[in-house]
């Protein structure tokens, strides 16, 4: 198991299992919630608070960016960060295009096959079944996109437009984070967000709401988190952690059961509603940050259990989160068509959900032990040099 990270053109850092373990945990969250009607997603954390496993992976990778990419442009190797970011960027943008393309098609095939054109409905792709020929070039702009399939292109253009932040970050930390709260405070205002399709409808992530995770993300790994990290992790700083943190428990409770709804004032539930993912509503962001705050306490980066075996299941994930990822979509979809095709019983649920965590497990383990197979070079020897190398040898 690998405790480095290399970045192909700089010396290798060392990993934070901590975050592998934690992108893990959030993949099988995702995973469990995109099954509906699944009684083990009463494990994952959008039933006990504002945010959810989204809000995971986008503060997650911007902080790997800070963490990795600061100290490399800082020693001048812009378009060295420049490079590997956007190759990343394009890996994302593959990997989206032939997962919307195999989705699709799984989709589709499920549909005919059990003639039942809810699928079709459901998860958003009758329209590309009925115009492919228009349809195929929205998907290409990051337009169009099937149901559970919006994250991917948040993420290819937070990670595009990471190198331009990051060079900000070198030379004005504060002053790029504090641009970064007033662009998410401009596009809320004045409802800025991408175009999609059909005409009139927009991303489900609002890039430009959702920079504000990233770019935090990214200023706590480049080190700036030393500038709070008294305030944050102080007496006081811990107590209204766990007050909102007890708040927003309360109050997604109250969704579920009537006696303690009834409790909840009236005015409150004005002031609360609707809770807005698409725009990173701040009841959303200050939980993360609440829960962020108490993870990180407790949870240091020696932490000897994420040495036990019994946490390397999800390393494993975390640390191939994009194949993953797209395996779990897949997934997903598999587990809900069982699940309406057949039987929705309690033990029907407990079987897909933990098969399908299993054959995360499976492939993560399989794609680690594929990269400790060391590459295989073929030296190439031109026609011309084989004969006076016999001829030296006889």
């Amino acid at each position: 198991m690998t405790n480095r990270i290399s970045t192909g053109f700089y010396s290798p850092v060392e990993r934070d299992v901590r975050l592998d373990f934690f992108r893990g945990i959030g993949l099988w969250m995702i995973f469990l919630d995109h099954i509906p009607h699944d009684i083990v997603a009463w494990l994952t954390l959008r039933n006990y608070g504002f945010s959810d496993a989204a809000e995971f992976f986008v503060f997650i990778s911007g902080y790997l960016v800070g963490f990795i990419y600061v100290p490399i442009i800082r020693d001048g190797l812009f378009l060295a960060a420049l490079k590997r970011l956007w190759k990343r960027a394009a890996e994302m943008y593959v990997a989206h295009i032939l997962l919307f393309l195999i989705f699709t098609a799984q989709i589709a095939r499920t549909a005919r096959r059990f003639d039942n054109p809810m699928y079709e409905n459901e998860f958003n792709v009758f329209n590309f079944l009925q115009h492919p020929d228009i349809l195929i070039g929205q998907a290409l702009t990051l337009r169009y996109k099937p149901v559970n399939l919006d994250v991917l292109p948040l993420y290819i253009v937070l990670v595009a437009a990471a190198p331009f932040m990051v060079w900000c970050l070198v030379r004005r930390p504060n002053l790029t984070l504090l641009a970064s709260v007033v662009l998410y405070i401009l596009s809320r205002w004045f409802d800025w967000n991408i175009a999609s399709y059909p005409p009139g409808t927009t991303w489900y992530f609002n890039p430009f709401c959702w920079q504000l995770l990233f770019v935090f993300a990214a200023w706590c790994g480049s080190g700036q988190i030393a500038q709070i990290e008294r305030l944050v992790w102080s007496r006081l700083g811990m107590a209204i952690a766990v007050a909102w943190l007890a708040f927003a428990f309360v109050i997604v409770m109250s969704w579920h059961v009537s006696f303690i709804e009834s409790l909840i004032p009236k005015w409150m539930i004005k002031l609360i509603y609707p809770i807005d993912k698409t725009d990173l509503d701040m009841l959303r962001l200050t939980h993360f940050f609440a829960l962020a705050t108490i993870v990180s306490y407790y949870v240091t980066h020696n932490w000897k259990p994420l040495t036990s075996r019994w946490l390397h299941p999800a390393i494993l994930c975390g640390r191939h989160s994009l194949p993953i990822f797209c395996l779990s979509v897949f997934l997903s979809f598999a587990a809900h068509w069982i699940l309406i095709q057949y039987t929705r019983g309690v033990w029907e649920q407990l079987a897909v959900s933990f098969a399908g965590i299993a054959i995360m497990v499976g492939v993560g383990w399989l794609l680690d032990r594929s990269a400790e197979v060391p590459d295989l070079f073929v030296q190439v020897v031109e026609p011309e040099e084989v004969e006076p190398a016999l001829e030296a040898k006889a």
